[in-house]
């Protein structure tokens, strides 16, 4: 236990000392979240109904699909991960640390785009704040197991950015962040359903903005659970010690099944 809270501890702090970390962690996030606040809602007034649950999926987008993948890439390459091995830390410790580390420190962001976005921009707070939470969790919890699960997969740290950038540009466009899903052809709103940021921005208006969900909310928070789950394990499962060790005991493409809660989902809507 004490050497889990002293790994834990020493990702946190280099969660914030690290530049390109400090930057998905909190730069980016919070500076798009200011730029948004001031233009979106010249632009669409609509956009202010949902300013801070769309932030928030946003943030934990960037700090998890584009801020785990590479570091973790990067250890494996340079034998980092060999030297854990050695030393007796679990693979399960590897892959978990980096994520709850960055759930924390998206809880931070959270909370000052939630505190500040009723001051800056007159954005309406959640009507449920227990469910609020719960969607931010899931949300997290989803995104940071995909994430892992990138890591995991990928030979090198250009494949992270073209697997994060598969799922970060769409959840862009079609995830409900900047656009209403009711709003998509019939045809992009499936494709839309399979992504994590469409699932947690309709959870955010059905059960805590006190909104009309497009499709059954609770059904989105059991997805995104699920698929943060399958992920994990996933991640564990193939998960290699040297990059120079080419047995693997799955098949990358199995990391493909943590898209069946959605799609799942999507045949019983």
């Amino acid at each position: 236990m004490t050497a889990f809270i002293n790994h834990f501890s020493f990702e946190f702090r280099t969660g914030i000392r690290n530049k390109t970390l400090l930057m998905m962690n909190y730069l980016f996030p919070l500076g798009f979240y200011l730029m948004m606040g001031f233009i979106m809602p010249g632009i669409n007034p609509l956009f202010l109904e949902t300013l801070i649950p769309a932030l928030v999926v946003f943030a934990i987008m960037a700090a998890t699909l584009l801020g785990i993948p590479d570091p973790l890439v990067n250890a494996r390459e340079n034998g980092i991960f060999r030297s854990y091995k050695i030393n007796g830390v679990p693979a399960l410790s590897i892959l978990v640390i980096p994520a709850l580390t960055t759930i924390l420190h998206m809880v931070v962001v959270t909370i000052i785009i939630t505190v500040t976005a009723p001051l800056l921009f007159d954005a309406p707070l959640p009507v449920s704040w227990p469910n609020y939470g719960l969607i931010f969790v899931a949300m997290a919890f989803a995104c940071a197991g995909i994430s892992v699960l990138i890591g995991v997969i990928s030979p090198s740290s250009r494949m992270t950015v073209l697997w994060s950038q598969l799922i970060f540009v769409p959840s862009m466009m079609l995830g409900g962040l900047m656009l209403p899903y009711s709003m998509l052809p019939d045809a992009a709103g499936k494709v839309a359903q399979l992504l994590p940021a469409t699932q947690a921005m309709n959870a955010f208006n059905g059960l805590a903005m006190g909104k009309v969900a497009d499709f059954s909310p609770w059904g989105s928070v059991f997805a995104l659970f699920s698929s943060g789950v399958l992920a994990f394990v996933l991640a564990i499962y193939l998960f290699s010690w040297d990059s120079h060790n080419t047995k693997r005991r799955g098949h990358p493409l199995l990391a493909l099944l943590v898209l069946l809660p959605y799609v799942i989902g999507l045949l019983f809507a």
